[in-house]
């Protein structure tokens, strides 16, 4: 008995006295950014020590060790051997200006950035219905998303994008390293899963060199990595208004170096109006690989399933009588989108050592589209290839240290369309769309390169400055395979190339502000159909827009960051503005037709009012306004100079509180105003002002140690205004009807489900 006694006094005096030899990698949860400086620290003996300019460290520990870094959660770990392990921080909510941002560039904390950038975390994300995107951009100062329907979009920064007919343009957007702008320099982004996204960066203005100097600005989407040495298993099915169903299901398994992730949704809306339909499914695969200090992985992949009814645009008499009906023609012909659409990307990062790296990402993706209107059916298939590649470094000069980096991006897209005559009229009503003749059969080749360099240089503690230039060629090769009354649109035509510099400054003039300022050149090129003439001749007097941007803002901290913010003040000149002529229901050009001054002021207020047992109550505020005007604009007969520009608000301002709980109740409020809108550039059409009221309660709590439930139940539009959610700009009416310039806004409406969670 005493032997066992004595065996098991060493015993646990072995494991109380345990020590193990502990390395390690320190990374940003959402940015996969190597953290420098982070603190690792063992609990019980209290020796610390901090991670290089790689992320790593080493450490001894007798078995708990504690990771912290400035915005970050802190996170501790029981290791029970002598182990490398990868260990990622979660941004926390509260302090998301010390998180780090530009992972495809030069990594730094958002404080420290000379542009205006907004963060939008996942608990912000998830505060509303989460198959909506428009709720959570409209949040955001500078940026506006109308939404016609669920596949019905269009998001403008700073007013750019808004004279856009169909959809996004003039702004870039990538998921991860992928590019999901196309060669139009158009982009789909709300097709994307968002529980698949950690995190959304969005740039305004075209200051961001490493991303394509969009003239509105770049909006990253941040896939969502699991955490290591974790398992988890997610569920959510949720029920709204209008027949609304969303069902959830991911896999996740982390292991010390390597994790998978993988998220299946299916969504479906019976739709508030006619031919309203929404269904998509979609499957999301990411994955990162730590092989070694010097070598790390991740992939990315998403494929979307999507078959959705078009109801289109109301005149003004349909919508204020009966905004549940479809345009007419459309819904006679039932028409519809049916898209599939995929995308892959691997990015390897090599450090070579703790001052030179690079970065190099190939992606490629496919778009299918079957899309019967009631002028025609159009079929289209897209096929992209890619590759992004950078180094990083940093140097020493005049005794200061620069951060820089240069790289390239070469973008080949493989785009054919064809055009069927819709026969719907000639069947009884009910039918639908019938496919006809072929009436064309176009393939387009929309390739360019973009070179670019940027550097950081510290001049001391309190101030450093942003330097950027970016090249840009785009070309297309058009290749008409059906002739008609020799109307050839075949040929290759190339734009100049464009040279982009931007430099910008931080000034940090104490703990509770910093400013900020930049000068910055952007663009934006036409899509292939803005090159063509009505005669399907290419245009050679088209140009891109170009613009600059002029930038002063500050960013502010007070009461140990209870009290945080930005504000912003801003002029956006562009010139050769694209302005389209609509001459047929399905057939517009372009022309430069004159410049616009873009004048706003952006700001922030967030107050940490109260925190308590594991929860705090926030109050938040934000208001842009606007001045965006025609500055020069004669269109033929018509001069719409000092007008307002078209399809951007004169004001929007969020006002809400946020309860947010680890545990027990949680909920939210969020009233938005929105100004009157004009819909055309005479500016006698205008969206009246409106106001809405969303909201969102829910309680969490754990079933068992590792099983947890979330219930929740939400509400839109509670004050039911009636509104119009999105505007077809410079609507024509055709055969004697009246322009239909509007997209009803939903009204009332609610939801609510539950989430299950096994995490491990």
């Amino acid at each position: 008995m005493k032997k066992k006694i004595i065996l098991l006094f060493f015993f646990l005096s072995y494991v109380t006295n345990a020590q193990f030899n502990i390395s390690g990698l320190v990374i940003d949860n959402t940015t996969l950014i190597p953290i420098k400086n982070a603190t690792i620290i063992d609990v019980k003996t209290g020796n610390k020590t901090l991670s290089d300019n790689n992320g790593t460290f080493k450490l001894v520990s007798n078995g708990i060790i504690e990771i912290s870094f400035a915005g970050y959660e802190t996170k501790k770990i029981t290791v029970t051997n002598d182990q490398s392990i990868t260990i990622s921080l979660i941004p926390n909510i509260n302090l998301l200006q010390e998180v780090f941002i530009n992972s495809q560039s030069i990594p730094l904390q958002e404080k420290y950035a000379t542009d205006a950038i907004a963060i939008v975390s996942k608990q912000e994300i998830n505060r509303g219905n989460t198959i909506e995107l428009h709720p959570i951009l409209n949040k955001v100062p500078g940026v506006f998303m109308q939404n016609g329907t669920l596949n019905t979009n269009r998001i403008t920064i700073r007013g750019i994008g808004a004279r856009n007919l169909f959809g996004t343009a003039n702004i870039r957007t990538y998921f991860g390293d992928i590019p999901l702008t196309d060669g139009n320099g158009e982009s789909s982004i709300e097709d994307l899963e968002l529980a698949s996204i950690s995190r959304i960066d969005i740039h305004k203005g075209p200051s961001s060199s490493s991303y394509g100097v969009g003239l509105g600005g770049t909006i990253l989407l941040r896939p969502e990595f699991i955490d290591y040495q974790t398992t988890e298993a997610f569920f959510s099915s949720s029920l709204g208004s209008y027949g609304l169903s969303r069902n959830i299901a991911k896999i996740a398994i982390g292991g010390k170096k390597s994790n998978l992730n993988i998220v299946y949704s299916n969504n479906h809306s019976s739709g508030y109006r006619d031919n309203n339909s929404y269904n998509r499914n979609t499957v999301t695969v990411t994955s990162s690989i730590y092989s070694g200090e010097k070598n790390s992985f991740s992939i990315i992949a998403s494929y979307v399933d999507l078959k959705a009814g078009i109801p289109s645009s109301l005149d003004q008499e349909d919508f204020d009588n009966n905004p549940r009906q479809a345009a007419f023609t459309w819904g006679r012909s039932q028409a519809f989108e049916d898209v599939r659409h995929g995308i892959l990307g691997l990015t390897w990062k090599h450090n070579y050592n703790p001052l030179f790296s690079h970065h190099t990402s190939i992606f490629t993706s496919f778009r299918n589209n079957y899309e019967p209107r009631p002028f025609n059916i159009l079929k289209e298939e897209s096929n992209t290839i890619g590759i992004r590649s950078r180094i990083i470094g940093i140097s020493n000069l005049f005794n200061k240290k620069w951060n820089w980096t240069a790289g390239g991006e070469l973008f080949l897209d493989f785009y054919n369309s064809k055009t069927f005559d819709n026969l719907y009229e000639d069947f009884p009503p009910g039918t639908g769309s019938i496919l006809g003749d072929q009436l064309s059969d176009l393939d387009e080749k929309r390739n360019y390169y973009n070179l670019f360099a940027e550097t950081n240089f510290k001049a001391n503690d309190k101030l450093q400055f942003n330097f950027g230039i970016h090249l840009n060629q785009t070309f297309f090769d058009i290749d008409d395979e059906f002739l008609v009354d020799n109307d050839d649109s075949s040929g290759s035509f190339d734009f100049d190339p464009i040279f982009s510099p931007k430099a910008g400054v931080n000034y940090l003039l104490n703990n509770n502000f910093i400013f900020f300022g930049n000068v910055a050149h952007g663009f934006s090129t036409p899509t292939t159909s803005e090159t063509l003439l009505p005669d399907g001749e290419f245009n050679p007097d088209i140009k891109p827009e170009i613009g600059w941007n002029y930038e002063i803002g500050t960013r502010y901290n007070f009461f140990k960051s209870k009290l945080y913010g930005s504000l912003s003040l801003y002029s956006l000149r562009i010139k050769d503005l694209l302005v389209a002529r609509r001459t047929e229901e399905d057939n517009f050009f372009a022309i430069n037709a004159g410049k616009t001054i873009h004048n706003g002021i952006e700001g922030t207020i967030n107050y940490n009012l109260l925190k308590f047992n594991q929860k705090q109550l926030n109050l938040f505020a934000n208001a842009s306004i606007n001045d965006y005007k025609f500055n020069d604009f004669v269109d033929l007969d018509s001069d719409f100079s000092g007008n307002d520009v078209t399809g951007v608000p004169s004001h929007v301002i969020n006002l809400g509180v946020d309860l947010i709980s680890k545990k027990g109740i949680y909920g939210n409020l969020n009233f938005q105003i929105v100004g009157e809108i004009p819909a055309n550039d005479q500016n006698t059409v205008f969206n009246d002002q409106y106001e809405l009221l969303n909201g969102k309660i829910g309680y969490k709590n754990n079933i068992i140690k590792h099983l947890s439930y979330d219930l929740f139940l939400g509400a839109n539009n509670i004050l039911d205004i009636k509104y119009a959610s999105q505007l077809q700009i410079n609507a024509s009416g055709f055969g004697g009807n009246a322009p239909r310039y509007f997209y009803p806004g939903i009204p009332f409406n609610i939801y609510g489900g539950i989430n299950i969670k096994y995490r491990l």
